[in-house]
């Protein structure tokens, strides 16, 4: 089953998919115009070589932890926009709005 959910952020908005697959953790998504959060399924590298800007948080189910838990890699263009790791997933959707 696929889940989408619009996320609000400071009066913008922010669009959640999540991907539920079989005997597994989901594949979640927080998109904005100018790049998204993703979860550890989804590959940094990939997002570096394409030039993306793409934050990665791990261990979640929800678009709720995804925004409660630490960036744990960022890509260069994420980082041109303040993405840093450590930060919390909601303050790296906000530079991705």
């Amino acid at each position: 089953m696929i889940h989408i959910a619009q996320l609000g952020f400071d009066g913008k908005t922010a669009l959640g998919l999540k991907v539920e697959l079989p005997e597994s953790p989901p594949l979640m998504l927080i998109v904005g115009k100018r790049g998204f959060l993703m979860c550890g399924f989804l590959n940094m590298e990939a997002a570096e070589k394409l030039g993306v800007a793409a934050a990665v948080v791990s261990g979640v189910t929800t678009f709720e932890e995804m925004l409660n838990k630490e960036v744990k890699a960022a890509s260069s263009k994420a980082e041109a926009l303040g993405v840093k790791v450590g930060m919390l997933g909601k303050e790296a959707v906000k530079r991705f709005l």
